[in-house]
């Protein structure tokens, strides 16, 4: 769809109010219509999986004319395999349990009233997102479960892959007899439209961006709605003195090389000068092995370079950088108090870790380290919402209200207060 420069705002307008409308519907769905929507829409795409692909593939032979790299080609790809992975993905959204009506804390007050919390819809959902677009099923399963309307803003690499997903979802609400409109995707690839959409809290109540840091950036920065985000993942590990060095290795490893590209890799490992010696040649030959660059600083680089494991020397720059590649900064740090003076100067408030065997100091950690996810013990990487049992994300935010941390389908709901009487007056 072509819409002209100055049709932008009346198009988003119109699809805000659409989607205003549907939500009202939405909220008050059953969750047997809601999951007959996810259900039918899985069928469908297995059962159009070949038109799926035939779409796919105008925006895979742009983009490899646009002259974009292979790995951005392979982002964009709805591969047998991701087709599938979307469809069993829409089922198990539907085994998730539906939050929506949970009343929570219900409790008698003196004046005989009872108090309670009820989970509701957030309303009308943004997203803007990048490349992917098995995000839009992602994001659209998410939000009819959850009882949402919801505006997709993909972008224009996928545009054509998207229209077609959008389709079979709104064939999955109308087979459930739910209103069509609860998703909708801007089918211009005019930027205009994502100002247009973020800046009208009548139309839109959350905004979710999903992409690279500019995105988020920008979004933040021009966002007349509020924006559920995280810009960085600079995610620390931090080896304490009296960790159990085998266990300190194994999570030091896999928290910075299981995969390079997420938000939840390592960025930076602090170790206690009192283990330095023991466990960093340990380290320094597994990354090197695995091709990790290390940066580090001066007893960082004096303990590898006596066990003669390269290290180049770690810039202020460094410690404030996110890689989403193979490389690593390390710091000897004095002790617990200078690992937590670190985190605090240079982390992303994302996901960091202790390794220790002391519980004082994992105590510690916990309360003091500012982070969505705080972790014992256990590698960055499982700041996930699958591994923390959500089912399915929507994105992770580090910011503190409304949600943090991975953000799965309480994520998009908010508390009301409801009261129960029995005819009560206030005297």
């Amino acid at each position: 769809m072509d819409i002209h420069p100055i049709d932008i705002a009346a198009y988003v307008a119109d699809v805000g109010r659409r989607a205003r409308a549907a939500s009202r519907l939405t909220a008050r769905a059953s969750t047997a219509a809601k999951d007959r929507a996810l259900s039918a829409t899985a069928a469908a795409i297995r059962r159009d999986a070949a038109a799926l692909k035939a779409a796919n593939a105008k925006d895979l032979a742009a983009a490899r004319s646009a002259g974009h790299d292979p790995a951005f080609v392979d982002r964009l790809a709805l591969t047998d395999a991701v087709i599938e992975s979307m469809a069993s993905g829409l089922e198990q959204i539907v085994a998730l349990p539906d939050p929506v009506g949970e009343i929570l804390e219900m409790r008698f007050r003196p004046t005989g009233i009872q108090v309670g919390r009820m989970r509701v819809p957030l309303g009308v959902i943004g997203i803007v997102y990048e490349s992917r677009p098995n995000v839009t099923i992602d994001a659209a399963g998410l939000c009819i479960k959850s009882g949402n309307a919801t505006i997709l803003r993909g972008g224009s690499e996928a545009i054509h892959s998207n229209q077609a997903l959008a389709a079979l979802v709104r064939e999955g609400l109308r087979d459930a007899g739910l209103p069509e409109d609860a998703v909708q995707v801007i089918e211009t690839t005019d930027r205009a439209a994502v100002g247009a959409l973020i800046t009208h809290p009548e139309w839109v109540d959350v905004i979710v961006p999903r992409g690279g840091k500019s995105l988020i950036e920008r979004i933040a920065r021009e966002s007349k709605v509020p924006v559920i985000k995280h810009l960085d993942g600079i995610c620390h590990v931090y080896i304490d003195d009296d960790a159990d060095l085998d266990m300190a290795v194994r999570i030091a490893d896999n928290a910075k090389t299981q995969r390079y590209s997420p938000c939840n890799t390592m960025e930076t490992l602090l170790v206690a000068a009192g283990v330095a010696d023991a466990v960093l040649p340990r380290l320094g030959r597994i990354y090197a092995e695995k091709g990790v660059e290390l940066r580090g600083d001066a007893r960082t680089r004096a303990v590898l370079s006596a066990a003669a494991i390269a290290c180049n020397e770690a810039t202020e720059e460094d410690w404030r950088t996110e890689y989403l590649a193979p490389i690593l900064s390390i710091r000897v740090v004095d002790d617990l108090d200078a690992a937590l003076d670190h985190i605090a100067t240079y982390g992303s408030q994302h996901t960091d870790a202790i390794v220790t065997e002391n519980h004082t100091r994992a105590m510690r950690f916990v309360r003091e380290v500012d982070s969505a996810s705080v972790m014992i013990n256990a590698s960055t990487r499982f700041a996930d919402g699958f591994e923390y049992g959500l089912g399915a994300e929507i994105g992770i935010s580090t910011d503190k209200l409304h949600a943090r941390g991975p953000v799965g389908l309480e994520g998009l709901t908010s508390l009301k207060y409801v009261v129960f009487g029995h005819g009560e007056i206030r005297g």
